[in-house]
């Protein structure tokens, strides 16, 4: 343990590390790009389940977040050490490239990192990852991986999509980790509880404040700046339909993809037509004499129903993201005052189009906002029968099914996902908490349904951001200790390889396509064109 200690803290020079590294297990070396709620939630969860893994280092551009991040998860009440924090993911790369060039020479050197986890803004992820490509590091990428389809491909040929990636790769796909979804997909595919799968209603209720914070107001709000609502909210939601549906528990066996895809979906209300009159011309909250009676108010919401409350995290911290430290120097009211003046800021006709859009204005009125995502859309997924085609061996579950995805901003629960799945011999009903199997032998006996309740697990997305930790920390750890190939640690841990990874982000961009089309994508046909593009790259 000395040694390991050595090894994390102390300038070594390469064959002096070498040598300490032969003696223990060594735990990879993680640099977190992006101290906001994505990474602070998994550098969390690192903390919270002992992971056999360490947050080395921090860039971001916010000081008072760095800061803040830095001591809670890296040099905690000490200093920071030159290579543990950042002003930008730029920086460190400087840094790194200096530190490898000084450690190729024979200099004492801090050791490196092993991987990279990258939470920073969607539209950036590309730029990043092709300049930290050179480093060939493992990726943990949150989702959405970029935020169009070109992107993603560059991306994914990049990262050695096409031939089979040499370094471990992770996206936040959290739904496939956490215990309630796992316990559904081992009750559907393992223990068939409900014979064989025929439809999927999924539906991921976003929380009517949640939309407006994010999608209304917030970074996301716009296409042109961020993505359809459909890629940044629910990316995650396609790719659990098709974790259920195309990819099963029989290592080897060809993934069932669907046949076709289509998609309905509107901008319902928060559009400038549905301001209400007494509203007027005001474009803030605290200059509309209809506040008072606005379930959207912005004193409301952020003020008088949170911060007044004690809270400062999500989605406070997103308008001042150095309110603890405001509030703990200088006072509560003087905190409430720096919120007020934040939120209060407003813009008239004299403000360039480009400073309104280059920015977040959360104290904005939602229907004078320059929002243009959806906030209620439906996917549909068919399959085709495909029972006896896979050689000559029978698959179950490869017949012929329907899902059916919802995600609707106009709901009391925030992200609580429910849904029902229909088989052969029973039903599934679902939400976030709950499991309730019921099989059509019990007919006229709904007190003979079975009710499982997952353990309720710490963190995010029901624990599912522990699990994507876990997983991806195994993997990494597994193959810098040389006791898995990179393609068996990530079949192993993360569960999920890059092109599945890719194709989750693919099947919304089908759906995009189908929705703004008015048609049906046949997906194997899609799919195949995409893949001889990507065979071009």
């Amino acid at each position: 343990m000395a040694e390991a200690r050595h090894i994390d803290a102390e300038k070594l020079t390469a064959s002096e590390r070498t040598r300490l590294c032969s003696a223990v297990r060594r735990k990879p070396r993680f640099l977190v790009i992006g101290a906001g709620q994505r990474g602070t939630a998994y550098a969390s969860a690192m903390a919270r389940e002992a992971l056999p893994a360490i947050i080395t280092a921090i860039a971001d551009p916010i000081r008072s977040k760095r800061i803040s991040f830095g001591k809670k998860y890296i040099w905690k009440d000490g200093a920071p050490r030159e290579d543990q924090d950042f002003d930008s993911w730029q920086q460190f790369l400087e840094y790194e490239r200096s530190r490898r060039e000084a450690e190729a020479t024979g200099e004492k050197v801090y050791a490196g990192i092993d991987g990279i986890i990258l939470c920073t803004q969607d539209q950036t992820h590309k730029g990043i990852l092709q300049a930290f490509g050179p480093l060939r590091l493992h990726v943990l990428c949150e989702k959405p991986i970029a935020t169009t389809l070109q992107d993603c491909q560059d991306i994914y040929v990049s990262l050695g999509g096409a031939k089979g990636p040499d370094k471990i790769f992770s996206t936040g796909h959290v739904l496939r980790y956490s215990p309630h979804n796992m316990l559904l997909r081992k009750l559907l595919l393992e223990d068939r509880a409900i014979g064989e799968l025929v439809s999927v209603e999924h539906t991921e209720p976003v929380g009517w404040f949640h939309f407006s914070h994010s999608y209304v107001r917030g970074n996301w709000r716009k296409e042109s700046i961020a993505a359809p609502s459909l890629l940044c909210k629910s990316c995650h939601d396609i790719d659990f339909i098709l974790w259920l549906l195309c990819y099963k528990t029989d290592f080897g066996e060809p993934a069932h993809m669907p046949s076709l895809v289509s998609s309905v979906g509107n901008l319902s209300l928060f559009t400038k037509r549905r301001k209400p009159e007494a509203a007027g011309n005001a474009t803030n909250c605290f200059s509309c004499s209809h506040e008072q009676n606005c379930n959207w108010s912005a004193r409301k919401m952020y003020i008088e129903k949170l911060y007044d409350h004690g809270h400062r995290e999500f989605p406070v911290r997103v308008v001042v993201p150095d309110i603890e430290e405001i509030t703990a120097k200088a006072g509560t009211e003087y905190g409430r005052e720096v919120l007020t003046q934040i939120l209060s800021s407003d813009y008239d006709a004299s403000t360039p189009r480009a400073t309104i859009e280059s920015k977040q204005w959360y104290g904005r009125c939602v229907w004078e906002s320059d929002n243009d995502v959806l906030d209620d859309q439906i996917v549909t997924l068919t399959w085709d029968d495909d029972s006896r085609s896979v050689s000559s061996k029978e698959f179950p579950d490869r017949g012929p099914k329907t899902a059916v995805f919802h995600m609707v901003a106009f709901t009391e629960a925030q992200c609580e996902r429910r849904g029902k799945i229909s088989g052969t011999h029973g039903e599934i009903q679902y939400d976030s908490k709950e499991i309730r199997v019921y099989k059509f032998d019990k007919f006229l006996q709904p007190e003979a349904a079975k009710v499982f309740t997952p353990p309720k697990a710490a963190g995010g997305h029901g624990g599912g951001d522990g699990g994507l930790m876990n997983g991806f920390s195994k993997a990494v750890e597994a193959v810098i200790n040389s006791e898995l190939s990179v393609e068996q640690a990530q079949a192993k841990y993360v569960g999920c390889t890059l092109k599945e990874a890719f194709m989750s982000h693919a099947m919304v961009f089908a759906a995009e396509e189908a929705r703004l089309g008015r048609k049906i994508v046949d997906w194997q046909d899609w799919w195949a064109k995409l893949e001889q593009r990507l065979l071009s790259q």
